[in-house]
């Protein structure tokens, strides 16, 4: 009986045991995070590529919310973001000098490009060449479509950008502002035969189902960088600084970065962002 006892007790010290062990190695929840990011990095299917790599590592769920820089850069004002990942230099570096954000870092960079039809009746390709603002200029002096992002994005910034250089306020019919995504405005304009400023990488993704094809592009004013910026925690108690930073880093890290140098080199035989993080 004394023998059964204590069989009995030494099975049970031992189950208790395996369970402290088991429940000791079982992975932690490490909660989720909002990453407020571009339509851009979302359209090009670079999230999808990168993203789970970073869940499956980390434990940490990212949720999306794909929106303009204009709406992400609010959103990390609003403290409704983590993190944001967007392409507006100056626009973030004066949202972190607000202190919106604890710092900037670079990420990776692309280049913005004009699309339009294959005719290209403006003459693009041999009157503007290279030249984004002869070219900018040549569209308005024709009064041909073009499809304006018209959402506060940083592509839509960068087109502002141009046009005021070139000293001219878009107006009339030819010039339509959609107010949607890059790949919604790229199907508008795809549809209308018009020109648009779009960055490469959505282009690309897109290239196969649609006509448009790009017309301008080396000006280095159309260099289009992204940044990312973790949300100041002082913000609310809701903000997962700890998840931000764990994804801050993981981006910036050898491992994120050479995933961004290869994202779409077996498709289109070229990255669509170059990965450029310090």
């Amino acid at each position: 009986m004394r023998k059964s006892y204590k069989r009995v007790a030494s099975v049970f010290l031992i189950l208790m045991l395996s369970g402290v062990v088991l429940f000791g190695c079982a992975p932690k929840d490490a909660g989720s995070i909002i990453l407020a990011t571009t339509t851009s990095t979302e359209n090009s299917g670079l999230l999808d590529a990168i993203i789970p790599v970073f869940e499956e590592e980390t434990g940490i769920e990212v949720k999306v919310v794909a929106v303009g820089t204009g709406k992400a850069l609010q959103m990390g004002r609003d403290g409704e973001a983590d993190v944001l990942l967007v392409h507006a230099k100056q626009r973030e570096i004066t949202f972190v000098e607000e202190g919106h954000g604890t710092e900037r870092f670079e990420v990776m960079y692309n280049d913005f490009v004009i699309i339009g039809p294959k005719d290209d009746p403006v003459n693009l390709l041999t009157e503007a060449k290279a030249d984004v603002i002869a070219g900018v200029k040549l569209i308005a002096k024709g009064e041909f479509f073009f499809v304006s992002r018209g959402d506060d994005s940083g592509t839509h910034t960068k087109e502002r950008n141009l046009w005021a250089e070139a000293g001219i306020e878009p107006s009339g019919d030819w010039y339509v502002s959609a107010g949607r995504g890059m790949g919604d405005v790229i199907q508008m304009a795809d549809e209308k035969q018009a020109y648009t400023l779009t960055d490469r990488a959505t282009f690309l993704a897109l290239s196969e189902t649609i006509d448009l094809v790009v017309l301008l592009e080396g000006d280095s004013k159309l260099f289009n960088q992204y940044g990312i910026i973790p949300i100041n925690p002082e913000k609310n108690e809701a903000i997962n600084n700890e998840g931000a930073m764990e994804f801050v880093n993981w981006i910036l890290s050898d491992e994120a970065q050479e995933l961004i140098a290869g994202f779409g080199v077996e498709k289109f035989g070229e990255a669509l962002f170059i990965p450029n993080a310090e």
